[in-house]
């Protein structure tokens, strides 16, 4: 019997060993040192939490308003490729825990379910409610990615987070070494040829995702794609990788619903900022023309907190769900969601908030923290 998980590192020392040392990496590892990867998690420790007390905290609303739907806590779900290496259940079973906790899911363009087997899974389980978004990449073929698009609309999704930080596929040494490429068993659902299902079999001697991204994704992408995304579709279009007030400031003119402040879980260019540094920079660019929202290196409620401190409407977890999929599934999932809810639930009381409204730019202070050598 598995000792208990009271955190989510509990998850990932499960999770590595029952997962294949591929797929572990696969979705572990960062772009090249991994500079970045560790320092999105350790940008968490530069923030101190200055609580106030004596607030009568007898009672904590964790409710959230995310693209127009009421969600019961600032917790979303991120896009986590290719789920069904983790479990058979994959992408369905994290949809059901997502509609069992009451919050949002941003589903791959490289999920192994579909689009509508994702949807359904989400709308006929027992709960309490769930959102589900659908993450795009700019495919060279426009058609085929309209196709998605108009998948992802007729099957009910309800918001599109465009990925622009992936012109090319990140240096990742782990996936270069393992020569890394989806089990036999397994396709990219989405997609009905074996090319762009990523299920060829033959990638050669390198990373067969970077093959992949080399040969189906646009690297031409730019800022005109954006109004060509806007007038194509009425979902709301969010950006998902900025890092820089600029940036930001450019997406509000072009239109955007969103900024998620990304460096795609720092693994495209190793040696950017870790998310947490740049969001204040990139929340006072928008000047409240649109919601922000973070992800990278969230590990556990204070982090989730620190950065709706810092202006985020709204926190995505990516591995830490990969982890709990791996040990146990949708309940695995579940447990996961439970706990983080559990400890920002915990840490807003302790910090003497109320609601989401009560917390604000006053209850963080940043700290110089001095590396160990």
């Amino acid at each position: 019997m598995s000792e208990k998980r009271v955190c989510v590192s509990d998850f990932e020392v499960e999770a590595r060993k029952v997962l294949p040392k591929a797929v572990y990496d696969y979705y572990s590892s960062g772009a090249e040192e991994q500079v970045t990867l560790a320092d999105n998690v350790a940008a968490f420790k530069r923030w101190r939490l200055i609580p106030r007390v004596l607030r009568d905290v007898s009672s904590v609303d964790l409710s959230v308003s995310v693209l127009g739907r009421k969600l019961n806590m600032p917790l979303c779900v991120a896009a986590t490729a290719m789920q069904r290496m983790a479990h058979p259940d994959g992408e369905t079973a994290t949809a059901r825990a997502c509609r069992a906790v009451g919050t949002g899911m941003m589903l791959s363009s490289w999920a192994t379910s579909t689009i509508e087997e994702v949807t359904s899974a989400m709308t006929s389980s027992p709960g309490v409610g769930g959102v589900l978004w659908l993450q795009l990449y700019i495919y060279k073929d426009r058609a085929l990615t309209l196709s998605l698009i108009r998948r992802a609309e007729e099957a009910g999704c309800e918001a599109i987070f465009v990925t622009v930080d992936t012109p090319y596929l990140g240096r990742r040494l782990e996936d270069m070494r393992n020569c890394f490429k989806l089990p036999s068993h397994l396709r990219l659902a989405n997609f009905s040829t074996d090319s762009l299902a990523f299920s060829e079999g033959d990638y050669g001697s390198d990373s067969g995702l970077a093959v992949y991204v080399g040969k189906a994704i646009d690297p031409a992408l730019c800022w005109d794609d954006i109004t060509w995304l806007k007038k194509i579709t009425h979902l709301p279009v969010i950006v998902k990788g900025v890092l820089t007030g600029e940036d930001a400031a450019r997406a509000v003119d072009y239109g955007v619903d969103g900024i998620l402040v990304s460096n795609h879980g720092a693994r495209q260019l190793d040696g950017v900022p870790a998310t947490l540094d740049v969001l204040e920079e990139v929340v006072e660019a928008t000047k409240g023309r649109c919601d922000v929202y973070l992800d990278g290196g969230v590990r556990r409620g204070t982090d989730v907190l620190k950065a709706l401190a810092l202006g985020a409407k709204a926190v995505f977890i990516g591995r830490p769900v990969l982890w709990g999929l791996a040990c146990q599934g949708e309940q695995g999932v579940l447990a996961v969601l439970q706990l983080l809810k559990d400890e920002l639930k915990l840490a807003m009381a302790l910090a003497g908030c109320r609601s989401l409204s009560e917390v604000s730019r006053s209850l963080v202070r940043r700290v110089e923290v001095t590396s160990r050598i």
